[in-house]
């Protein structure tokens, strides 16, 4: 607070005397083009806020000029006219004196009819087979459509992608020249392409510079093209991010050498710039929210070529300790610090069996407390549940064009045991194997930031069986994004995922008894079931599902007798575990001291319009809704669990640093009969300072 405030009382700029400050540019009559296109154009701008808030803090006021003004006036009617608008007009609508020293402009636009593309004829194909031809016509249709506006950079766009769609089959000198015919009074363009395709030509020698200290046999492997094969530039665009992918280069040109027709043949000149082969990661941070409060550092390691060959071995440990039971409705003294850890070890080989297929292998051990969001009058008595767990996941990886698929083996050993009190003896020690085939398809402009396109994945494992371990299920996670640029940068991000689990030798519990009362008989099934599911089961809730919730709270709920073993004895329907809620109606105690169980169909959905404030600040507005059912192929949409909220981002190197808070809007979370049985299947999310919401952190956008 006291950096932003000295920032504020030195950042302050003035207004030069005789001069006005421009609050405002506003664009009126443009409904064929974004108000945006048009602002980016004007050295007429508003000047900016910073942090959104505050003019002349930091950022120097712009300032009026009318002969600039009159200036950007006849540039947006040549930016009109550019995208087919020949009859477009500007002119100032109106300058609004705010104050003595501050004005708000208008630009008002007469776009008037658009100039159409009435049709497109191509001479010079009649050489190339009929697929060629198809190329060539797909490329100009989809980039200059009939009956669409006349737009100059589309029109000088399409003669790049026709040559594009000749070089990538092989045409390395092919040529395109373009023509239009503009009828200003018909408001119609005629446009013709002359190809010249030249002769078909194959890679020649392959010539290398720049790599270093880096070997450069595994870099010919992953740029796997050799002389005498066809020529094409989508194989060179592929072969560049495939050297790329190997993460030793922070550059790389791939120059074809064109000046020798008569060979048949393109030399290629590779240049490359190494990066540093070895790097050290340091770090650390805090975690605070309604589930629990710790503090962790960060250690890490990577070498790109370990052992020789490239092969890129990467260290990741994470220490942390947890002060407990110190959380965001329980703010209290720590009465005990549980350890923690993470460490995680990963071996990449490039080439493994063909020129651009990775193999891996991860290696994990941890130790990490299970702490559920157990009612805070009860989480000082209730014993802490630890795992020490070992994993392994050993597979192989690959990207073709913009798909990614990876298949790999997974092995998970997990053994139980008490940080406080005592462990329940029905505890085993449980071990899980599967494999598992993570695919996406991924059309976004930026994987970091994105703004527009779209983005497919899908995860599929299968545990059991002939793979052994303790839990037999089918599970499927598809997912799908989508991101729509909306005028002034601001983004609105979709997101929609569904999962289902199929479980063959667990499960029962939670599918039918959640609501039967506690014996001796049942106490070793519900914990076999509860520990299993706790691995594989469906949740929902947290920073990148749904924001309104706590990590992993939403979907089944019921006592859970290894975390309660006292309150497990007294019966489901005792008083002790039984309370009102806020809206004074009875609860049971799944709901008062219940914890999420997990399930078996999962659907989640998320609406988020993210909007640059300054800098590297921005932020977002979003509603998230999802839900759990603890049956098979059960979409519960009558339970939306609906939050909305707010959130502001940081910009960072390795991604946004975001903060989000979320309202879970009343009415609209279990919209169902609770004096059913089907009330064990919800739980009390809790609240902070009396209101219901949750706040979430995390680095990256939530999707």
């Amino acid at each position: 607070m006291l950096a932003v405030l000295l920032l504020t009382l030195t950042g302050c700029t003035t207004i030069p005397k005789g001069r006005s400050a421009i609050d405002a540019v506003t664009i009126r009559g443009s409904s064929k083009v974004d108000d945006s296109d048009i602002e980016e154009r004007l050295a007429t701008a508003e000047t900016p806020k910073f942090i959104g808030l505050f003019r002349g803090v930091v950022f120097e006021y712009e300032l009026y000029d009318r002969f600039v003004f009159q200036r950007d006036l006849a540039r947006v009617e040549r930016f009109y006219r550019a995208r087919g608008f020949y009859d477009a007009h500007a002119r100032a609508g109106r300058i609004t004196r705010i104050s003595e020293n501050h004005v708000r402009v208008e630009v008002v636009v007469e776009e008037g009819k658009p100039t159409l593309v009435h049709g497109v004829t191509v001479h010079g194909i009649e050489t190339l087979s009929p697929r060629e031809a198809r190329a060539v016509r797909r490329a100009i249709r989809k980039t200059l459509p009939d009956d669409q506006p006349f737009d100059e950079d589309k029109y000088k766009d399409a003669e790049t992608q026709v040559v594009r769609a000749l070089t990538d089959r092989g045409f390395a000198y092919a040529k395109a020249d373009r023509d239009a015919s503009v009828d200003l009074v018909a408001h119609t363009a005629d446009v013709s392409f002359t190809i010249t395709p030249g002769r078909k030509v194959q890679f020649g020698e392959v010539t290398y510079e720049g790599n270093g200290d880096i070997p450069l046999e595994p870099v010919k492997r992953a740029l796997d093209i050799n002389p005498g094969e066809p020529y094409s530039t989508a194989d060179l665009d592929a072969a560049q991010q495939a050297l790329l992918d190997l993460q030793v280069f922070t550059s790389v040109e791939i120059t074809p050498d064109l000046e020798h027709p008569e060979t048949g043949r393109v030399p290629l000149h590779v240049k490359m710039e190494p990066s540093k082969l070895r790097t050290i990661k340091l770090g650390g941070g805090i975690e605070f929210d309604s589930i629990r409060s710790d503090f962790h550092l960060l250690f890490g390691w990577e070498h790109h070529n370990y052992l020789g060959g490239l092969r890129t071995l990467s260290v990741q440990f994470r220490p942390g300790v947890v002060f407990y039971p110190l959380r965001f409705d329980n703010i209290v003294t720590p009465t005990n610090l549980l350890p923690w850890e993470k460490l995680r070890l990963e071996l990449r080989q490039p080439g493994l069996f063909e020129a651009r297929t990775n193999g891996f292998i991860r290696p994990e051990f941890n130790v990490i407390p299970f702490i559920p969001p157990i009612d805070k009058e009860y989480i000082e008595t209730a014993p802490v549940i630890g795992y020490t767990e070992g994993k392994v996941a050993v597979g192989v990886d690959r990207t073709f064009w913009k798909i990614y698929a990876a298949l790999a083996h997974n092995v998970n050993v997990a053994y139980p045991f008490a940080y406080l009190g005592e462990k329940d003896p029905a505890l085993r020690t449980l071990v899980i194997s599967y494999p598992e085939l993570v695919t996406n398809l991924d059309l976004r402009d930026d994987r970091v930031h994105p703004h527009k396109g779209f983005y497919l994945g899908n995860n599929l494992q299968v545990a059991g069986g002939i793979f052994g371990g303790q839990a037999s299920d089918i599970k499927i996670i598809p997912d799908a994004r989508g991101y729509i640029p909306l005028p002034h940068k601001i983004t609105l991000a979709m997101r929609v995922s569904v999962g289902f689990l199929f479980p063959f030798n667990y499960g029962e519990v939670v599918r039918d008894k959640l609501g039967q009362e506690l014996n001796k008989d049942t106490r070793a099934e519900r914990t076999r079931d509860f520990q299993i599911m706790y691995f594989r089961g469906l949740f929902s809730g947290g920073s990148s599902s749904n924001r309104g919730y706590p990590l992993r709270s939403i979907g089944p709920h019921a006592i859970v007798p290894f975390l309660n073993p006292d309150l497990a004895s007294l019966q489901l329907n005792e008083p002790e575990c039984a309370s009102v809620d806020r809206a004074n109606q009875p609860q049971t105690p799944a709901e008062r001291c219940g914890i999420a169980v997990g399930g078996f169909t999962l659907w989640e959905t998320s609406v988020e319009v993210r909007v640059p404030l300054s800098g590297p600040l921005s932020s977002a507005v979003f509603c998230d809704a999802s839900d759990v059912s603890p049956q098979r192929m059960n979409f519960r949409l009558d339970r939306p669990h609906l939050s909305c909220g707010l959130g502001i981002r940081y910009d960072t190197p390795v991604g946004p640093i975001r903060l989000d808070l979320g309202y879970r809007l009343p009415g609209l979370q279990v919209i169902a009969d609770l004096s059913k049985q089907e009330k064990f299947e919800e739980g009390d999310p809790g609240d902070i300072f009396g209101i219901p919401i949750a706040i979430a952190f995390g680095i990256g956008e939530s999707f």
